[in-house]
């Protein structure tokens, strides 16, 4: 049963670590080193991620900075940036990168709460997976007489509050990215 629990917990956790993730790319008017994650170089023949070949910093609320450890990749920095689907255009001095990120309209601002909600719903939709998956397991625990109809029922229980558990961090997260995208 233990088995049960903890796997269920595990992936609740990484549903919510994956919102996490995805949330930090979204631009928000304001600099964050996260926007730049799921950014790779192709850096002596392998992809690799930006925040590995060079040091970012925020030296403004509105501007990153990159500045890369190897000065030869600088400009597969700034290729990658391009490429990427960003949408904000790199400046190059010859030995750091500004991206300079700009101001959110207040219709962009409620299309990305909007997203942010789409997000959210869709990780509430994986920690419900997991619950039926844990569920399924328990009752054919039970069919196969490894555990009592008893303990079905308070091992139910321990699922759902997990369950509940997971979908209000969810809310919290999802809640904290829109006061974040609407209150500037």
């Amino acid at each position: 049963m233990k088995d049960i629990l903890n796997n269920a917990t595990d992936r609740m956790k990484k549903a919510e670590a994956s919102l996490e993730r995805e949330l930090g790319s979204i631009r928000a008017g304001v600099a964050n080193a996260s926007l730049l994650d799921r950014i790779e170089v192709e850096y002596y023949g392998a992809l690799t991620p930006v925040n590995q070949l060079a040091s970012i910093n925020i030296p403004e609320a509105r501007m990153l900075t990159i500045t890369p450890y190897d000065k030869s990749s600088l400009g597969d920095i700034e290729r990658a940036i391009y490429q990427s689907d960003l949408g904000i255009s790199p400046t190059n001095d010859g030995t750091l990168i500004r991206l300079v990120i700009p101001a959110l309209t207040e219709e962009r601002r409620k299309d990305l709460a909007k997203l942010v909600g789409k997000n959210s719903e869709n990780a509430k939709v994986a920690v419900r997976n997991i619950r039926r998956d844990a569920m399924d397991a328990l009752k054919k625990a039970e069919k196969s007489g490894d555990i009592s109809e008893d303990e079905l029922h308070v091992n139910e229980k321990k699922v759902q509050e997990l369950t509940d558990a997971s979908t209000k961090r969810i809310d919290e997260i999802a809640a904290k990215k829109e006061t974040e995208l609407l209150d500037k």
